[in-house]
C-alpha cells in the first residue's frame, strides 16, 4: 500500500515571486498520476518538494510506503560516475548509504593499508550484506541485462557517460520498477527513450502495482499510461492545481468544459456585482432625500460587502500564447546528398538524397547513430564550405565517418541539441543573449528582444541566466535562436522532449510554415505524424527509407 497527499503547497522563489499557490492533490494506491503543465510552472520544483529536496513555504506532504525517485538529470550524466553509481542513486536510502561506505573504505585502502583501514573496509562489507546489498546485486544483474544486454559484473564500472541518454533512463527505470519502493516519483521518465522503450514504460506502469507520480509531455505516453492527470495552471500569484479523475483521452474535453464553466460563472458574478453596486448607488441617492431609505441603503451596503468578501469564482487559468516563426529561405533543390556514408562503428554505408522542403524523420533505437548523423550535418557535412557553417556557436563534436555527405548551395544548418548543452550561453541572461547577438545573428534592441521573448512565453525569464531555465524553457530559447539565425536546414535532435503540450503544437505549426528542409531525430509518435518520409537506422546496422514511421527496431546488434 502506498499513497501520496500533497496539501496546500506554496513556494516562493529567491527573488520573492510566488511559483506555487495552494497546490493540492492525492495519488491513490496503485494509481499512475501524470503531472503536466506549461514549462516553468514548477513541476520539477514540486517533485523536489515531494522528494524532500526542497521545503515548501506553506502546506504539507504526507505519504505511506517507501519512495523511489528518478530525477531529471538521468539521461544527461556526463561526469565520471559509473553504471553502479547510477544504480545506487535509485536504491533505497539505507542501501545507498551502505554503498557509499564501501566506496569510502576502498578509497581509504588505496591510501593506507593498515589494520584500522582494513577493519573499516570489512565492517562496510558486512553492513552492505546486512542491508540486503547482495540480494540487490542479484536484481541489478537482471536490470543491466534488460537495459544494456550485459551482466552487472561487466557493466558496473562502465562510465555512465558512455551510455546514451535512453540507456541511462532505461537502466534507472528498470531498477526502480524491480526495487522494493512502493511509491515512485519519475521526472520526465520518457525523455531519451526510444519508442520500444516508451512502449516498455507504458506496459510497466500499467502492470505495476506501485503508485506512480510522473512528469511527462509525451501525448502518446499520457494516453496509454496515466489514470489521473494533475495540471499545474499558471496564475498571477503562482501556479495552482487541477485534478482530472480520468485519462488523457477525456482530459482535453474535460478541461475545455471546465474553463467554459469558469467563464460562465465569472460572467454571472460580474453581472451580479454590477447590479449590487447600482442598487447601493440608487439607495444612496434616495437616502440623501428620504430618511426612510437609510435602512435599505445600509442593507444594500452589507449585501455588497458580503458578496465581495465571498470573492469571485475561481479564475480561468492563464493560457500560454507561444508563437514560433521559423522563416528559412530558398536553397538548392538537393539539400543533402550522402554517398556510401558510413558512421564509423555505428551504421553500414548508405546513400540518400534529401530535397529542399522535405520533412524527414530519423528513427531507430538508442545508440544506433541517429544523433551522430545529425551532428555531421550540423558541422557542414564531410567537407564543408564556408557557407555551410552552422548558424550558432553550439559545440559540435567531430563525427568519425567514411564516404561523404554534402550540403547543397545556400544551405545553412541550424542545430537543436538534445541535451541543450550550450556553453556559449551559460551565465548569460536571455535579454543579454538577444541584445548582443553574435556572428550569426544581429543583436536586438531591448524592446524588440522583450517582444520576441514574449512570443515564446519567455518574457518573465528575460533577466534569468540560460542555465537557470527549466528544460522546456531552454528548448524554446534554442528554437527562438534558430528563428533569428536565418537557418535554411533545421536539424532537430528530439526537439519535443522537454516542450509542454502547447509549445509542441506551436513547433509543429512553425515547421509546417518553414521555407526550407527539416531533419528531425524523434521518438515522439505524435510529432512524427507530420513528417513526409523517414530514414530508419535498423538493428542490423543498415539505414533504409520508409513512407510510414517504423517504431519496432531493436538495439543494434554489435559487440558490447
Amino acid at each position: 500500500m502506498a499513497h501520496l497527499d500533497v496539501s496546500g503547497i506554496d513556494y516562493f522563489l529567491s527573488d520573492g515571486r510566488q511559483l506555487l499557490n495552494g497546490v493540492a492533490f492525492k495519488v491513490g494506491d496503485g494509481h499512475k498520476t501524470a503531472l503536466i503543465g506549461p514549462n516553468g510552472t514548477g513541476k520539477t520544483t514540486l517533485l523536489r518538494i515531494v522528494a524532500g529536496d526542497l521545503t515548501a513555504d506553506e502546506g504539507a506532504v504526507s505519504r505511506s510506503g517507501a519512495m523511489g525517485i528518478m530525477r531529471q538529470f538521468v539521461g544527461q550524466v556526463r561526469d565520471d560516475s559509473t553504471v553502479r553509481d547510477l544504480l545506487v542513486s535509485a536504491a533505497p536510502p539505507r542501501l545507498a548509504a551502505a554503498a557509499q561506505r564501501i566506496d569510502d573504505a576502498e578509497l581509504a585502502m588505496m591510501e593506507a593499508d593498515d589494520e584500522p583501514t582494513q577493519m573499516r573496509y570489512a565492517q562496510a562489507i558486512a553492513d552492505w550484506g546486512d542491508a540486503g546489498g547482495y540480494e540487490l546485486e542479484t536484481t541489478w544483474d537482471e536490470v543491466t541485462m534488460a537495459a544494456l544486454g550485459v551482466p552487472f559484473d561487466r557493466a558496473q564500472y562502465r562510465a555512465a557517460s558512455s551510455l546514451s541518454g535512453g540507456e541511462q533512463k532505461r537502466l534507472v527505470l528498470e531498477a526502480l520498477f524491480s526495487g522494493p519502493d512502493e511509491l515512485l516519483l519519475l521526472d520526465e521518465p520518457d525523455n531519451y527513450l526510444d519508442v520500444p522503450g516508451k512502449r516498455w514504460l507504458e506496459a510497466k506502469m500499467r502492470e505495476s502495482k506501485k503508485s506512480v507520480l510522473f512528469v511527462s509531455h509525451d501525448r502518446e505516453l499520457l494516453a496509454n499510461a496515466a489514470t489521473r492527470i494533475v495540471t499545474l495552471e499558471p496564475g498571477v500569484l503562482g501556479a495552482s492545481s487541477w485534478t482530472h479523475g480520468g485519462g488523457f483521452e477525456t482530459y482535453l474535453k474535460a478541461r475545455e468544459d471546465r474553463n467554459a464553466r469558469f467563464e460562465e460563472l465569472r460572467k454571472r458574478w460580474d453581472e451580479e456585482h454590477l447590479k449590487l453596486k447600482e442598487l447601493v448607488n440608487m439607495y444612496k441617492n434616495k437616502a440623501a432625500f428620504r430618511s426612510d431609505m437609510a435602512n435599505r441603503y445600509h442593507a444594500a451596503q452589507t449585501r455588497l460587502a458580503k458578496f465581495l468578501e465571498a470573492g469571485p469564482p475561481e479564475a480561468i487559468p492563464l493560457e500560454q500564447n507561444v508563437s514560433m516563426r521559423l522563416a528559412g529561405g530558398r536553397t538548392a533543390k538537393r539539400a543533402v546528398v550522402a554517398q556510401k556514408l558510413e558512421l564509423t562503428g555505428l551504421m553500414k554505408p548508405f546513400s540518400t538524397e534529401i530535397w529542399f522542403g522535405d520533412r524527414v524523420g530519423v528513427l531507430g533505437s538508442n545508440g544506433s547513430g541517429k544523433s551522430h548523423f545529425l551532428r555531421l550535418l550540423a558541422a557542414g557535412g564531410s567537407d564543408p564550405d564556408k557557407e555551410h557553417q552552422p548558424v550558432s556557436d553550439v559545440d559540435i563534436a567531430a563525427v568519425p565517418h567514411e564516404g561523404s555527405v554534402k550540403l547543397g548551395a545556400r544551405i545553412r544548418p541550424g542545430f537543436f541539441a538534445q541535451t541543450h548543452s550550450r556553453p556559449d550561453l551559460l551565465g548569460r541572461t536571455l535579454i543579454d543573449i538577444l541584445h548582443r547577438g553574435d556572428e550569426h545573428r544581429s543583436g536586438l534592441g531591448r524592446e524588440a528582444a522583450s517582444a520576441v521573448l514574449d512570443r515564446y512565453g519567455l518574457a518573465p525569464q528575460a533577466e534569468q541566466p540560460y542555465d537557470s531555465l527549466s528544460g522546456g524553457q531552454q528548448a524554446r530559447l534554442q528554437i527562438l535562436l534558430l528563428e533569428l539565425s536565418g537557418a535554411t536546414l533545421l536539424l532537430l535532435d528530439e526537439p519535443t522532449d522537454n516542450l509542454d503540450l502547447h509549445s509542441a503544437e506551436a513547433l509543429e505549426r512553425a515547421i509546417d510554415a518553414f521555407e526550407g528542409t527539416v531533419i528531425a531525430v524523434t521518438h515522439d509518435r505524435w510529432f512524427a505524424r507530420s513528417f513526409d518520409r523517414f530514414l530508419v537506422f535498423g538493428s542490423d546496422g543498415k539505414v533504409y527509407e520508409t513512407k510510414e514511421p517504423v517504431w519496432d527496431e531493436s538495439r543494434v546488434v554489435r559487440a558490447r
